[in-house]
């Protein structure tokens, strides 16, 4: 049969150029390892003809989309399983931009009020209860900061909150404006420690009223107001403002506005900090091998990412000058892996909280992003930034300021 043979090619292609610890088990019984001389340590098994496809042309978002929508079933470690998918989307694919990638790039998605709002409630209003599972107790769902690499999860969230913090100089009565504020940890944070008056803006129903109950709990409803609010409904002016893990969403035809707004926002001697997900390519086109299309379907529906070129480029435009930049893709892959170690433990109680569809989706998703993270295929930067044209310094001249240690 024709699909016999072409499986045949695939196979004999794979053993001669670049074998792997793979076996595959098809519906009709038959059997192919991948590398005969070695024990395999994942199994794929295709239930119908129909599912061989995705093999056949193993992209990230092919081989997502199978493994989410049960057209294949996987069996191995799930670092095993991310590795293997990997090797094969290199050897088929290419990881330059996709058609639809580069569309996306140059027409926008589609960025509204409204489209934005649904897009965060797909991801965020999964449950509190399904988050709590995998992260910290303080619930931070952004790159934590391992100063010396061998910090605990929490330990790591609480250092990356008051990285920031110190980074622009956050002083007791200052009104700060956390843009994305998830579930409250960096607001009740600099509320605490710092003596900051603060706005926290989310758009997702769960993390509002979970980040309002804590603030209640602390007893700082005088020092934090919680709102739900589009960050292009904001009126005022702050101190220091904080974006972490939310201008993914803006969208790339945006971002020039969305700086706009931060501008517009600031006080002329304001700082204000971007901690944000940026894409590897230089043209900012999806992540490679696929992996950009499986996270736009599946994870975070409208995200775009920005090379850190754009991002400056835009800054500028829109009156914002950056005097500090740190890449943390290494925190990245590090925080990303401990979730995806977290979400494996607890299995059990996760499929509970949600059906067999989403929970293949973060399973994959996470590790997957722990790997991209370590690959550089993503990155993430924090960059420090003022209103444009100050003729004397609002930091200090050195960054020896930054990792003082403070009582």
């Amino acid at each position: 049969m024709f699909w016999e043979k072409k499986l045949e090619n695939w196979v004999n292609e794979i053993r001669k150029t670049s074998p792997l610890p793979l076996r595959l088990e098809l519906w009709t019984g038959q059997k192919y390892d991948l590398n005969p001389n070695e024990d395999p340590k994942v199994v794929i098994r295709i239930p119908e003809l129909a599912s061989l496809s995705y093999l056949l042309k193993p992209t990230l978002d092919n081989l997502g989309t199978a493994y989410v929508e049960g057209k294949i079933e996987v069996q191995g470690t799930l670092n095993d399983m991310i590795t293997m998918g990997n090797s094969l989307a290199d050897m088929f694919d290419t990881p330059a931009s996709t058609t639809a990638a580069k569309f996306r790039h140059y027409f926008g998605g589609r960025h509204n009020r409204k489209i934005d709002a649904e897009s965060i409630g797909y991801h965020y209003d999964v449950s509190n209860e399904f988050y709590q599972q995998w992260l910290d107790p303080n619930m931070v769902y952004s790159c934590g900061y391992f100063e010396n690499g061998d910090e605990d999860l929490a330990t790591a969230q609480i250092k990356k909150i008051d990285h920031i913090l110190t980074k622009i100089r956050v002083r007791p009565g200052d009104r700060l404006l956390d843009i994305g504020c998830g579930w409250g940890a960096l607001a009740i944070r600099a509320a605490e420690k710092f003596g900051a008056s603060v706005v926290g803006i989310t758009l997702s129903k769960n993390q509002y009223e979970l980040a309002r109950q804590r603030v209640r709990e602390k007893g700082l409803e005088d020092k934090i107001d919680i709102r739900i609010q589009d960050y292009r409904d904001v009126t005022g002016q702050f101190d220091r403002i904080t974006s972490v893990g939310m201008f993914e969403h803006v969208g790339l035809r945006y971002l020039v506005d969305y700086f706009k707004i931060i501008n517009k926002l600031l006080k002329d001697d304001g700082i204000a900090m971007n901690h944000g997900i940026t894409s590897c390519d230089p043209d900012s086109g999806e992540t490679p091998f696929g992996g950009g299309e499986f996270i736009e379907k599946y994870v975070f529906p409208n995200g775009e990412l920005p090379h850190i070129g754009l991002v400056l480029k835009n800054m500028q435009e829109a009156g914002l000058e950056a005097l500090d930049i740190e890449n943390l893709r290494h925190h990245y892959a590090k925080t990303c892996g401990i979730w995806a170690e977290n979400f494996e433990k607890a299995t059990s109680a996760i499929k509970q909280l949600t059906d067999e569809k989403r929970y293949r989706i973060w399973r994959v998703y996470l590790a997957g992003c722990s790997y991209a993270f370590a690959l550089d295929r993503v990155a993430i930067f924090q960059v420090v930034c003022i209103k444009s044209g100050r003729t004397s310094p609002l930091l200090p001249m050195s960054r020896n300021y930054i990792y003082e240690k403070k009582d």
